[in-house]
């Protein structure tokens, strides 16, 4: 679980400098704040008027804190991304870290009810290689083993993320369960469930919290480029239903066909 670091200086040496006591923003965050920050600036000069002047504005917010690794909401929540061994520590002290606080990020919950059998919905999900069929932002799902797998998503005004996955809970049918690794440009974590709906079907609940890019900044620029990941969420179950209900017969052939084949 990743925790604010706080620093205080032994006696006899001396206190931070102004970079590394100003430093709380990783390095990973930073190449996406500043990457996200030069295309909401070209953004913003094509456009023109009041979402110019957002994007403008918002631009500007996400290359000060890309280029000077200093996040003034950080400095007022007392936390950091920034690692250890970005603040100078050495690699032995460094805690291993875990995807998203309890106490953090932004929460996404979500549900449909899928017209057909329950184990056929989980079979379609638990293959992670069907998922950029139906989630417009997921390019590429690449799975390393039952449990591993690498992830690109396009993010707001068209910036890759990747990240590496875990499963960590799975009920066979009912459950896949699942937390970003070490190194992820967005830290997540979450779960889907499937039961039987009331009226027949399946019912299938995606729950997640992630950190976004450049923070709440840049969850507030997702906003108004209409990328938010709960309206992406809800659009992209709409699709899965969709795929599973009016192509259920392509969709179960996809499943159950050897892997050579697919």
């Amino acid at each position: 679980m990743s925790t604010a670091t706080h620093l205080a200086s032994p006696a006899g040496t001396s206190a931070p400098g102004p970079l590394l006591g100003r430093l709380n923003v990783g390095r990973r965050e930073r190449f996406v704040s500043a990457s996200a920050g030069l295309a909401l600036v070209a953004f913003a000069l094509k456009r023109g008027g009041i979402p110019g002047a957002v994007g403008a504005l918002a631009g500007g917010v996400l290359l000060y804190r890309g280029l000077s690794g200093h996040c003034p909401l950080h400095s007022a929540l007392g936390r950091s991304t920034a690692s250890r061994r970005e603040l100078g520590m050495s690699r032995m002290e460094r805690g291993a870290s875990a995807s998203v606080a309890l106490d953090r990020g932004i929460r996404v919950d979500q549900r449909v009810v899928i017209l057909r059998p329950q184990q056929e919905v989980y079979a379609f999900f638990r293959d992670l290689h069907n998922l950029p069929r139906v989630m417009s932002h997921v390019e590429k799902v690449v799975v390393s083993s039952s449990a591993l797998s690498h992830w690109t998503v396009r993010g707001p005004a068209g910036v890759r993320l990747r990240w590496d996955a875990e499963i960590i809970n799975e009920r066979l049918g009912e459950l896949i369960a699942w937390r970003s690794r070490d190194g992820a440009d967005v830290r997540n974590a979450g779960s889907v469930r499937f039961a039987p709906a009331e009226g027949g079907g399946t019912e299938v609940r995606v729950q997640l919290r992630y950190d976004p890019p450049a923070g709440a900044v840049g969850a507030a620029v997702a906003k108004v480029l209409g990328e938010s990941p709960d309206q992406q969420m809800k659009a992209d179950l709409q699709r899965l239903k969709g795929e599973l209900e009016y192509f259920a017969t392509d969709a179960v052939d996809h499943v159950n066909a050897a892997p050579h084949e697919r």
